[in-house]
């Protein structure tokens, strides 16, 4: 044990004489020189002071060199060439031949690197890594480029910055703030991995994890994405954006959202192209936008908007599945088309309107607004429209054509147009003050109108030219004309609520 713990030792000295021996050291040259006398091992050099070290020459007015800690201190008119492309300039400095760490003091410290610049007051440069540091402000610049912060880093053997506590990245086009940046001078893209804003002439980025190319501008945001554009927002998990194009594509809890026309387009991924001025939302999407002070909810498989040459609301288009809901009126269809100009929404293929108690089909219906809100609804081709009674009684309403005409959104009447059909439920107050059923009305003519009251419940019904019309009992009225042809009550698929419109 003992020999063993010997030879263990004499290893360790060896090591360390070998280390020793493999630590060059610092030469010089100059035009005066002497020994502090109070420090016999360093050396004070005068005039023209040049000193190489392991293929880094250091130029200085005046240098005092300590041959026993292997040291350098320089001052006034510093220049250290590290390679063919990279240079520091300074006032003053400490270099540590053993580690290989320059320390460089002046007004302005400057590390030239081919095309990227680092200025401080204070560099701290490790040869090993090839890596300048400061902590205390630093300014770099890379082409036409500038970057700005705290703390930082620039590591000359692979061209890249890293930065730290109110970081700016500038150019002619853009301004980046984060609090964290990597940027790769080769190919001008920085890396953030904190809250980030980018602003533009024309837009807003924030992200949280991303990338953006300074030379296509392109943004690449991986959490917590958003872009604004002239009166258009993206929100998204994840978000790819195209400045130059003005072109987004966006992935999970999408939201593309239309300011200046107050309408938000939402699902699980989205484009948006505002110089081509569309954009559009699949995968549970919906559109929710202001109608005469409601909120409208409108759900189909994918959903489009397009946008004219002022970037006002031209069309809103939704394909498959869709469902409409507002807090007076719902729908379902299976495609259906806003036209903003003429303020139409027409529903296409089997389409359901429900306005309070009330049910209407067609082939494609149409509804006209104002500003007041629905203004007049067109019900083109096979018109049916139900109103419930009771459990099994309804009051029905059927012809080739209908048209339902409102008043600062509230129903005035409607016109049956073309082999109109009828049965509808008389009432009367019962003992108890309360309506009771007492009759029916069942009966064919070539038109009808049904007016409305204030609580906008059918009041009357006019039926034109040559009228065939039938009152009944309610008990007596047969089973075979409760019915008309081609009755539908579709209640169980209505949305009550506007998540109701992704459940088909």
């Amino acid at each position: 044990m003992k020999t063993k713990g010997v030879i263990i030792l004499l290893l360790s000295l060896m090591g360390v004489a070998t280390a020793a021996r493999s630590q060059k050291l610092i030469e010089y040259t100059s035009g005066m020189g002497s020994r502090d006398p109070q420090r016999p091992s360093v050396w004070i050099l005068y005039k023209d002071v040049v000193a190489t070290h392991e293929g880094m020459t250091l130029y200085a007015d005046s240098a005092h060199y300590d041959t026993e800690l292997n040291s350098f201190t320089a001052f006034r008119d510093i220049v250290i060439r590290l390679s063919d492309t990279t240079t520091i300039y300074g006032d003053r400095l400490f270099y540590d031949g053993n580690t290989r760490v320059i320390d460089i003091w002046a007004d302005t410290v400057v590390l030239i690197d081919g095309g990227n610049v680092l200025r401080a007051n204070h560099l701290t440069y490790e040869r090993n890594t090839s890596t300048a540091y400061y902590n205390e402000w630093g300014h770099g610049t890379s082409a036409d480029r500038t970057l700005d912060s705290r703390k930082g880093q620039y590591n000359s053997a692979i061209k890249v910055f890293y930065i730290y506590d109110d970081v700016q990245l500038t150019d002619s086009t853009m301004r980046l703030v984060t609090d964290t940046l990597v940027y790769t001078t080769d190919d001008q893209v920085a890396h953030f991995r904190s809250a980030t804003h980018i602003y533009s002439d024309s837009s807003l980025i924030y992200s949280e994890l991303g990338d953006y190319n300074t030379d296509t501008r392109f943004a690449s945001s991986y959490h917590a994405s958003h872009v604004e554009n002239q009166g258009h927002m993206i929100d998204s998990d994840t978000l790819y954006y195209d400045e130059v194009a003005e072109f987004g594509r966006a992935y999970g809890n999408v939201k593309i959202k239309d300011t200046d026309n107050d309408i938000t387009c939402s699902g699980r991924y989205g484009e948006t192209h505002r110089k081509r001025r569309y954009s559009y939302v699949t995968d549970s999407a919906h559109v929710l936008f202001v109608d005469a002070g409601d909120s409208l909810f409108l759900h189909g498989d994918t959903v489009y908007l397009t946008t004219d040459t002022a970037n006002r609301l031209s069309t809103v288009r939704a394909n498959h599945h869709v469902k409409v809901y507002r807090r007076d009126a719902q729908a379902k269809c299976d495609s259906a088309f806003y036209n903003a100009a003429d303020s139409v929404l027409t529903l296409y293929s089997d389409p359901v309107v429900w306005y309070e108690h009330y049910q209407c089909t067609a082939d494609t219906i149409e509804l006209h607004h104002d500003t007041s809100g629905v203004r007049i609804v067109y019900l083109r081709t096979n018109c049916f429209a139900v109103e419930q009674v009771d459990l099994n009684k309804f009051n029905q309403l059927k012809g080739r054509q209908g048209i339902v005409y409102f008043r600062n959104g509230e129903p005035l009447y409607a016109d049956i147009l073309s082999n109109a059909q009828m049965v509808y439920y008389i009432t009367d107050d019962g003992p108890d003050g309360k309506p009771q059923l007492v009759g029916a009305n069942v009966g064919v003519g070539t038109d009808m109108r049904i007016y409305f009251d204030t609580t906008h419940a059918a009041s009357r019904v006019v039926t034109y030219d040559k009228p065939d019309m039938q009152t009944y009992p309610v008990m007596d009225l047969p089973q075979e004309m409760q019915r008309l042809p081609d009755f539908r009550w579709l209640t169980a698929r209505r949305p009550r609520s506007p998540e109701d419109v992704f459940r088909w």
